[in-house]
């Protein structure tokens, strides 16, 4: 079998009977060990103490004025973060949980890097033994902020960190022949450097093409599929759309911040005008495998998914509307 997304600490996890990520004290460990936490030669007694105390027992207790006690501000802000999440995911019996109470939560608090981190891992054990490169890369989507890269009649998607920070017009392999030079270099996935894939998950340089009815679309559908099964322990189908036309409305979830505003204006009945429709990416339609498990409300009728870019290009998806947004009788199997 081969292995990908390593660095996302999987491998230090265990798994309960139904397949749920349980901590572990090295999981615990890895967050401590991370550089943000480690005290400088200057850092006060307090900060150096309580780092020791970590490393030797990862789920040993901390008063909120132990952490206030901290003299460099920084520091303290970065210990109330990862006790906060530590204190999450320990009071749960696996991460699967922790993540669905805290995106249920209307008090949630959780950075946005925790929240992808528990994503990241989470999709990792969902997608164990995969060995479709397409459906991983579709799968980063979900926790990897991505700039939409439009080409000819391409709709391509590349990883923000890795686009955004060095070049806003990076060359994609696929279109070396524009002879530009750049410091960036991305290879388009394809079927013929699709197993280079397995070699590089680590660096998210892929990118992906998801124009209406191809390959990455149908892949990003077998994404958003098994992480509902895994999550909500619920069958259903997606398929990706090529237009929404003279549809029922009864049910939507925006995929995103920008999908949900267009789907909130279309459900009033708006139109969208000619710049908001261009920003639609990617639609979907969600049908449920046992109709007796969706509320009565949606009568039978599928559910329509709508992912979009932001004005300036950039495409942050919220897998967790898919599971907050779904008109379900409360059904999960990692609880």
């Amino acid at each position: 079998m081969k292995d990908f997304w390593i660095a996302c600490g999987h491998h230090l996890l265990d798994r309960d009977a139904s397949g749920g990520l349980c901590v572990t004290d090295e999981f615990l460990k890895a967050y401590f060990a991370r550089s943000e936490l480690t005290p400088p030669d200057e850092a006060c007694p307090v900060e150096r103490k309580l780092h020791r105390e970590m490393f030797a027992n990862p789920r040993q207790p901390v008063g909120a004025d132990e952490v206030a006690a901290i003299v460099d501000q920084d520091a303290r802000e970065n210990w109330r973060f990862v006790l906060g999440f530590r204190d999450l995911i320990l009071r749960h019996p696996t991460l699967e949980a922790a993540y669905l109470a805290a995106v249920r939560s209307r008090s949630n608090d959780l950075p946005p890097l925790f929240v992808n981190q528990l994503v990241h891992v989470i999709l990792r054990n969902a997608l164990d033994g995969g060995d479709d490169p397409f459906v991983l890369r579709a799968a980063e989507l979900f926790f990897r902020p991505q700039r939409v890269l439009p080409h000819e009649h391409a709709l391509l998607v590349g990883d923000e960190e890795v686009v955004g920070g060095r070049s806003p017009t990076p060359i994609l392999s696929l279109i070396s022949m524009l002879g530009t030079k750049t410091d960036v270099q991305l290879d388009v996935l394809d079927e013929e450097n699709a197993e280079s894939y397995w070699n590089r998950s680590e660096r998210f340089d892929m990118a992906l093409d998801l124009t209406a009815g191809g390959r990455g679309s149908r892949a990003l559908a077998q994404v958003m599929t098994r992480w509902v099964s895994h999550l909500l322990g619920i069958d259903v189908v997606i398929e990706p759309l090529t237009e929404l036309r003279e549809v029922r409305l009864t049910w939507y979830i925006g995929l995103d911040a920008e999908a949900t505003k267009m789907g909130d204006r279309l459900w009033h009945g708006d139109e969208l005008d000619e710049r908001s429709a261009g920003r639609v990416l990617s639609l979907f339609r969600l049908t449920f495998t046992d109709l007796g498990l969706a509320m009565e409300t949606l009568q039978g009728e599928p559910v329509y998914l709508i992912l979009a870019m932001t004005a300036d290009q950039k495409l942050l998806m919220k897998p967790q509307n898919l599971l907050t947004g779904l008109p379900i009788k409360r059904l999960e199997v990692n609880s």
